[in-house]
C-alpha cells in the first residue's frame, strides 16, 4: 500500500505538471484535526482548474493515480439517467485502487471555487499556484458538532418516536417485517441515534462531534447500552424484530429522560406510555384479531 507521503506527492506532483490545475486543496476526514487516522481514510481532493471539458474528453487521464479495482463519474451517472449536470460547474472521480488507496478527486472551476472554499470548515489547502485561494481559518469540525436542542426539537423528536414506534408494531403482527425494517431503519431508530447524540453532546457542552452516520457514538455509550442499541438492529426473525422494537422504545425513553431532565425540558411521559402500552398490546394480538381493543 503507498504511503500517505507517496499519495501527497503524487497527487501534488501532477498538479504541478498540469498547466489546467491552478490550485488543489483538501477537505474531508483527512483535514479534520480530531479524526481518527487509519488505513482506510480516504483522499477527499480537489483540483482547481481552468476548465473541465478537457479533462472530461480524455478518460485515460486520470489512470495516472493509479491501477484502479473500481471508478465512478457521479456526475456521468446521473446526466446518464436523465438529471440536468453541468459539467462546466463541475466534475467528480471516485477511485479506489488495488493497492487499497482511495481518492475522491473532484474538479473544480476557479469561478466555482471562490463560492464554495470557505464553505466546509474542514479545508487544507495544499498548493496555489496564483495565489487564488481566499484566506481561511485553520481546519475545524465545528460545522459537524453536535447542537443543541431547542425545546420543539426535543418535544418533535420524542412526539415523531411514539408516534411511528407503533408502525412497527403494526408491520410485524401483519407479517411485513421488510416495511417494519424499513420504517425501524429510516425513522424510529434514528429519533433514538438523535436522543443520543444530544445526551453526549450535553456531556461534552456541545463541542463533539458524532461523526456520519453517529459512527463515534460508542465512545459516549455505556457497554450495556451499545449492547442493547445493537440488539435494535436484530431483526432477521419476528420474534428478535419483536424484541428490537421494544429494546428500541425502552432505550429512548431512559436517554430521552436524562436529556430532558439535563435540559430543563418537559418529557410528555404519559404519551410515551400510551404508545408503548399500545405497541405492547398489538404485539399480543392473536393472528385472526378481528378488533384492536
Amino acid at each position: 500500500m503507498r504511503s500517505e507521503k507517496e499519495m501527497f506527492d503524487l497527487i501534488l506532483g501532477v498538479a504541478k505538471q498540469d498547466e489546467r490545475i491552478r490550485a488543489v486543496y483538501m477537505n474531508g476526514s483527512r483535514a479534520n484535526p480530531n479524526a481518527k487516522k487509519d488505513i482506510f481514510q480516504d483522499y477527499d481532493i480537489v483540483y482547481v482548474v481552468k476548465e473541465t471539458a478537457s479533462f472530461i474528453a480524455n478518460p485515460e487521464w486520470k489512470t495516472i493515480f493509479g491501477d484502479p479495482i473500481i471508478f465512478q463519474e457521479p456526475d456521468r451517472l446521473d446526466r446518464s439517467r436523465g438529471m440536468d449536470i453541468n459539467y462546466d460547474e463541475g466534475y467528480t472521480y471516485l477511485m479506489q485502487f488495488t493497492d487499497g488507496n482511495r481518492i475522491d478527486l473532484h474538479l473544480e472551476p476557479v469561478e466555482i471555487m471562490k463560492e464554495s472554499y470557505k464553505a466546509d470548515g474542514l479545508t487544507v489547502p495544499l498548493l496555489d499556484k496564483d495565489h487564488c485561494l481566499p484566506n481561511i481559518q485553520p481546519p475545524t469540525d465545528k460545522k459537524h458538532w453536535v447542537k443543541k436542542p431547542s425545546y420543539a426539537d426535543y418535544y418533535c423528536t420524542c412526539n415523531n418516536f411514539w408516534w411511528v414506534a407503533p408502525y412497527c408494531a403494526k408491520g410485524l403482527w401483519r407479517k411485513e417485517i421488510l416495511y417494519t425494517i424499513e420504517v425501524m431503519n429510516s425513522h424510529v431508530r434514528q429519533e433514538l441515534l438523535t436522543m443520543l447524540s444530544w445526551r453526549a453532546g450535553i456531556e461534552k457542552d456541545f463541542k463533539i462531534s458524532v461523526g456520519k452516520a453517529h459512527k463515534y457514538l460508542k465512545q459516549y455509550m455505556q457497554d450495556e447500552e451499545w449492547e442493547r442499541l445493537m440488539q435494535s438492529f436484530n431483526m432477521g426473525s419476528y420474534e428478535s424484530a419483536w424484541e428490537a422494537l421494544l429494546v428500541t422504545c425502552e432505550l429512548f425513553e431512559k436517554v430521552a429522560l436524562e436529556v430532558g431532565e439535563k435540559l430543563g425540558y418537559e418529557y410528555n411521559t404519559e404519551e410515551a406510555h400510551r404508545s408503548f402500552k399500545f405497541i405492547k398490546h398489538i404485539k399480543n394480538l392473536p393472528e385472526d384479531a378481528k378488533e384492536i381493543c
